[in-house]
């Protein structure tokens, strides 16, 4: 037996060392112990899985080279696909688009910057009740949104006053609407809605009138009496009664501006006014439309706004343009200080030819999707010019009612009576100026496809 087993191995007491050298398994059989380890039985290759791969220590593979435009980081393809010629010009785009070199960007013309590309034209299948809605939409939000800064303005007399005219703006922008593309709505909710909104507008308007004919009647005073920085070219009582007439106008428009404030107030406050926000908050959602809407934009909407401007046309046509064309014809000085009939039904024609011209320009506003570009700058002027016609119109009256006062010094009836004319000759200047503007703003009738 061996010192340093306990087991003999060929015969008792004969050491027999293990001719296997150290870390080979025992694959000897053995009497009465497992065998140390079981080599494990062949596998074909249908039944080898990637966990069996036995690899083979030796020399490392090269690795292989980047494809050339790939980072060292990222994943090398399996294969490189082979370029020709003509794919080696190409050019990718952020989108994946083989662009050949040389060849304009998809979408945009050569030599003209990203921001001078003209925008898309909108679909041909627009329908003309979407174009309507999108913009009446968009202005009821308006309203609804000037009437929360009106009462968000408190005790802020500047913002209450700019909220006041953008509700005034935007309804007549909304009742300009109704009443041009009347054809498409339901008549008797249109009708019904443009009224109301026809009131509130003249009732917001007061106010701002008396403000703005005070401004312009005073400053009209103190040029003609020569107090303005500029020289005096009047003598006599005209300065005497000036100061008078100023005052005497102040104390009228004042009370008239005071009033007409109150009503506002009142109008904001009433139920009616309440009924109509109520109609407009509506609006902004639903729009009662008639078959009509259903077809496309450019058929319906294009010969109702030619219907309007042709309504436009025929009103500036009865103008008497030929004799305004004469400069200080003094047509617009004929009545003086008359009665108030006669200087109205003179400039009835030319604040009907304004109301049209400003019913064109919001049609114009709805037709922005299908003719871009808005309202030409001599329709834009024309506009401007007739507001200056009825603003002197207006200042004329005022002074003319004023110089009317009983009981009223001399000087003072004559220092009116001086700036009545002055404003009937601002009047008869609006009228010489829009016949030299009309003219060229002939050109923007609509065009029917």
């Amino acid at each position: 037996m061996c010192r340093r087993c306990s087991s003999t191995r060929g015969g008792a007491g004969v050491h027999n060392p293990d001719p296997t050298p150290p870390g080979t398994p025992d694959t000897s059989p053995r009497t009465g112990a497992p065998p140390k380890s079981v080599t494990a039985p062949r596998r074909t290759p249908e039944q080898r899985t990637a966990s069996d791969t036995v690899v083979r220590p030796g020399p490392p593979a090269p690795a292989a080279a980047p494809a050339p435009g790939i980072p060292p980081t990222a994943p090398v393809p399996a294969t490189v696909p082979r370029q020709t010629p003509a794919d080696a010009l190409a050019v990718r785009t952020p989108a994946d688009t083989v662009v050949r070199a040389g060849s304009p960007t998809p979408g945009k013309a050569p030599g003209i910057p990203p921001s001078a590309t003209a925008a898309p034209a909108p679909p041909a299948e627009a329908l003309a009740g979407e174009a309507v809605a999108g913009y009446l939409h968009a202005h009821a939000a308006d309203f609804l949104r000037s009437l929360k800064l009106h009462g968000e303005s408190g005790a802020d007399t500047a913002a209450a006053d700019r909220a006041a005219g953008a509700l005034r703006r935007t309804a007549r922008r909304i009742g300009g609407t109704l009443h041009t593309f009347r054809p498409l709505l339901d008549p008797d909710w249109a009708d019904g809605l443009r009224t109301e909104l026809d009131w509130l507008s003249t009732t917001l308007a007061q106010e701002h009138a008396c403000t703005s004919r005070l401004t312009l009647l005073l400053d009209a005073l103190t040029r003609l009496s020569g107090a303005g920085p500029g020289p005096s070219t009047t003598t006599g009582a005209l300065p005497a009664g000036a100061a008078r007439a100023g005052a005497l106008l102040e104390r009228q428009l004042t009370l008239a501006r005071t009033r007409a404030h109150s009503a506002a107030l009142g109008a904001l406050g009433s139920a009616r006014f309440h009924a109509l926000a109520d109609a407009v908050a509506l609006l902004s959602s639903d729009l009662p439309l008639r078959p009509l809407a259903a077809t496309r934009a450019d058929t319906v909407l294009l010969p109702v706004a030619a219907d309007a401007e042709r309504r436009l046309l025929e009103a500036a046509a009865a103008l008497p343009l030929g004799r305004a064309g004469h400069p200080y014809n003094a047509d617009a000085l004929v009545h003086g200080l008359g009665p108030a009939p006669g200087e109205e039904a003179q400039d009835a024609p030319w604040h009907r030819v304004r109301r049209l011209l400003r019913l064109h320009r919001y049609a114009l506003e709805v037709l922005e999707p299908l003719r871009p570009g808005g309202a030409p700058p001599a329709l834009t002027r024309a506009g401007r010019l007739l507001d200056r016609h009825r603003d002197a119109a207006e200042a004329a009256e005022a002074a003319a009612a004023a110089a009317r006062t009983p009981r009223i010094a001399p000087a003072t009836a004559y220092a009116l009576g001086i700036l009545h004319a002055d404003q009937r000759h601002e009047v008869e200047a609006a009228r010489f100026a829009f016949q030299e503007v009309w003219p060229g703003s002939l050109a923007i009738r609509t065009r029917t496809p």
